[in-house]
């Protein structure tokens, strides 16, 4: 999508195909940007710790995507949940998904959601937002029919927010869009700082 910008008209570019990015997108005014989704490594590295870790493969995502596209406006984004020190992974199965719940159970965790916005020039604004929510004791049969329903599946620390999981969540201090996986209030700031005409 072509979008305003005080130098003129920009396409943006969100590095990502989550389906959920493009919905939250569409709030700011945005329905249909193109999408360019990225393939890098996401492997922790060695002792990094979980708010790094979204900062890192955030602008990792939105430099290969200037790559592809270098005379846009890249919009990346990564989500991570940290118990502590620890990265929870992506839930690509059912034993992780049913891991990340069981350790979530009854105990507050954090919610890391990263934003890079790197304009042609190549200039990259960051931003994160961290978000804190406590999930009820969750009993095994809770757990095994929230496995059942398939929501958690590539989802970081095993949940999406969005679902029916948000029938888990106590409490929650920070962004709820941020959870879900773009954080709004941030999104908005970067892209008006990189010239678009964002309402």
């Amino acid at each position: 999508m072509a979008v305003p910008s005080a130098s003129g008209t920009r396409e943006l570019v969100l590095a990502s195909a989550s389906p959920r990015r493009r919905e939250l997108l569409a709030r700011l005014g945005i329905p249909a940007p193109r999408i360019l989704a990225t393939d890098i490594d996401e492997t922790p590295l060695p002792r990094e710790q979980p708010r790094a870790h979204a900062v890192r493969l955030a602008a990792g995502k939105a430099r290969a995507a200037a790559a592809l596209a270098p005379d846009a406006v890249i919009l990346a984004g990564d989500t991570v949940v940290g118990v502590g020190r620890r990265i929870l992974p992506k839930a690509e199965d059912e034993a992780t998904a049913r891991r990340c719940l069981a350790l979530l159970s009854g105990r507050r965790h954090r919610v890391f959601s990263a934003i890079a916005v790197l304009t042609p020039d190549g200039t990259l604004r960051e931003a994160l937002s961290e978000t804190v929510v406590r999930f009820k004791r969750l009993e095994p049969a809770e757990i095994e029919a929230y496995i059942a329903g398939g929501e958690w599946h590539g989802k970081a620390g095993g949940y999406a927010i969005q679902g029916s999981a948000e029938g888990f969540c106590v409490w929650l201090a920070g962004s709820h869009s941020g959870v879900v996986g773009l954080p709004l209030y941030e999104t908005r700031r970067l892209l008006r700082a990189a010239g678009l005409t964002i309402a």
